[in-house]
């Protein structure tokens, strides 16, 4: 009996023991670390031996630098959108410029040596523009002598980390050497060892584990027990960076600007007559200068005679500059694309405006270049990188003049080339046109400028305009509108005067609309046409004024001098003295 115990006992043996092994085996497979490395070129999605992901801001994102000779470049447009789009690119002359506050700054594409206005040069001992595969790309060194960021490129794969904003992050020490892993759990591929005493940037922090940043950039997750000594930290800008200081001038008080169409050089004698009835203003704004050619040619009709009249009326003369005024330049083959898009071009422009700036001694220069027209059909979006160039360069020449320059743009409603942030930092003011809500070639009749459109207009442009910048424009015109039985909508627009006399001359019943702050008014013609008029008088006009103080504005703008009642004036008067 006994012999036959022995057998038993040693098969329960070698099942206990295999048991033991197969349940050690599983419990080793389970929860013993993976040594297995994972593949870092594809983490960071690199193409090929030039390509260079970027980690931005601790965050892994679609940009990608070239490393071109030794040298590390992003894209051109990755520059303007990620770290200064005050760069710009001259296409038809193959130069990259940068303007400063008082200089402009050129470099050729393939060009290692820079030029500036200021006379100096620099020999940068890089190309600071190359075009690879027909991308034009820009030199991260050069970008950043300009630019407050700081980056740090690693080879072995190739990445590089940046910092574009630099407020606080969360800190941790590792405490003893481990692996950061591409995902929570010790069955993870590795993406790099961390060593005692690494300091890692802490981004979430989950029950066993963290996701963390590596101090070379991986972006991964580590066990908590590794971690010690967290803390929130603030990140420190480039000391090597100062900002630059953009001067504005402004007039003590509001702006109470008008504009005066003036036709001609003989319409400048009409300025007495025409401010004889006014009250407050401090500035006037002919126009004087219109484009009148592709080389950056105007036509002036600037005389001292209106300057002098101004300033004995205690007015700053602040001519405006157009593109819709010189007939052969608008309705032949004028482009004003063109004329923006040549460095040469727009130097032209620029020292003939200040060369009759300093010639009649006017006090600012107004620009009212508009988007519209036929001879500006070549203009897009794109254009308007070309049109804030010429505004920065234009500043520059001011602000060496002590001139002030204001520009004149439409309320923000899809037209974001503009570029009004810039504008808001360049310019000494940026003048709103709020109005042509409903214009010339509107498919329905509507009110010129309603006062939702107004508030609307002024509060989107305080996103990117500084309020103490911001001068509201308002129309003394009315539009009187004409709708046909087969629906055809035509219009008149004129002064305030000419529309009263037409609603008089008609019998208008006029009524005040709540919802556009305007009187309002209409009848039906004996041929079925429908008539209507949303008034612009004293009355719309103090509404207008009432929001522009709530918004903290700068000052209000008026088109046209001539247009308006002798009733206006006092209310606007007000306004300004408030």
């Amino acid at each position: 009996m006994k012999h036959k115990v022995i057998p038993v006992v040693v098969i329960v043996v070698l099942i206990l023991v295999l048991g033991g092994g197969y349940a050690g085996k599983y419990l080793y497979d389970k929860y013993s670390y993976s040594n297995e490395q994972a593949d870092t070129k594809s983490y960071f999605g690199i193409e090929d031996e030039n390509d260079v992901p970027i980690i931005l801001q601790n965050e892994k994102s679609d940009l990608h630098a070239r490393l071109i000779d030794g040298v590390y470049y992003m894209t051109f447009s990755d520059v303007q959108n990620i770290l200064n789009d005050r760069f710009y690119y001259g296409q038809e002359e193959g130069i990259l410029v940068y303007t400063t506050p008082s200089a402009i700054i050129t470099v050729g594409v393939d060009s290692t040596t820079t030029s500036s206005t200021d006379g100096s040069s620099e020999d940068l001992g890089y190309k600071a523009a190359v075009y690879d595969n027909d991308t034009l790309y820009v030199a991260i060194d050069y970008v950043k002598k300009y630019t407050n960021f700081n980056y740090t490129a690693y080879t072995d794969p190739n990445h590089i980390t940046m910092y574009t904003q630099f407020d606080q992050e969360i800190r941790a020490v590792i405490k003893k050497n481990t692996k950061l892993r591409l995902r929570g759990g010790v069955k993870s591929e590795i993406l790099v060892g961390l060593e005692k005493g690494d300091t890692v940037v802490l981004l979430e922090k989950l029950e066993d584990w963290s996701k963390v940043v590596s101090p070379d950039g991986y972006i991964g997750y580590v066990e908590n027990k590794f971690l010690e000594n967290i803390q929130t930290v603030d990140l420190l800008a480039p000391s090597d960076y100062a900002e630059p200081e953009y001067t504005s001038v402004h007039l003590d008080g509001k702006v109470n600007l008008v504009w005066h169409s003036i036709g001609g050089k003989a319409g400048n004698d009409t300025l007495s007559s025409a401010i004889s009835n006014t009250s407050g203003l401090n500035v006037i704004s002919p126009t004087w200068f219109s484009l009148s050619d592709n080389e950056g040619s105007i036509e002036s009709f600037a005389t001292q005679g209106y300057v002098d009249t101004a300033h004995a009326n205690g007015m700053q003369v602040w001519a405006a500059l157009d593109n819709f005024n010189n007939s052969n330049f608008h309705n032949g083959e004028g482009s004003t694309a063109k004329v923006l898009a040549s460095s040469t071009s727009r130097k032209r422009l620029i020292d003939s405006l200040m060369s009759e700036v300093r010639t009649y001694g006017i006090d600012g220069i107004n620009v009212d270049l508009e988007f519209t027209g036929s001879s500006l059909e070549d203009i897009t979006a794109d254009g308007g990188e070309d049109y804030i160039e010429f505004i920065r360069e234009l500043s520059i020449a001011c602000r060496a003049e002590g001139t002030i320059l204001s520009v004149d743009i439409p309320v923000p409603m899809g037209n974001s080339f503009f570029h009004r942030k810039e504008l808001g930092v360049v310019c000494d003011y940026v003048i709103i046109m709020a109005y042509d809500e409903h214009y010339e070639g509107s498919a329905e009749a509507g009110s010129v400028a309603s006062i939702s459109y107004v508030e609307n207009g002024i509060k989107n442009t305080l996103e990117d305009v500084p309020a103490d910048k911001l001068v509201n424009g308002i129309p003394f015109y009315t539009r009187i509108w004409f709708t046909s039985t087969d629906g055809t909508v035509k219009s008149q627009a004129g002064g305030m005067s000419w529309a009263n006399s037409y609603i008089s001359s008609n019998g208008i019943d006029m009524n005040w609309d709540q919802e556009t702050c305007q009187y309002y008014g209409t009848y039906t013609q004996a041929d079925g046409t429908v008539v209507e008029i949303w008034l612009e008088d004293a009355e719309s006009i103090q509404t207008k004024l009432n929001v522009m103080d709530v918004n903290g504005c700068a000052g209000v703008a008026a088109w046209q001098l001539g247009y308006e009642t002798s009733d206006i004036w006092p209310v606007i008067e007000a306004y300004v003295n408030k």
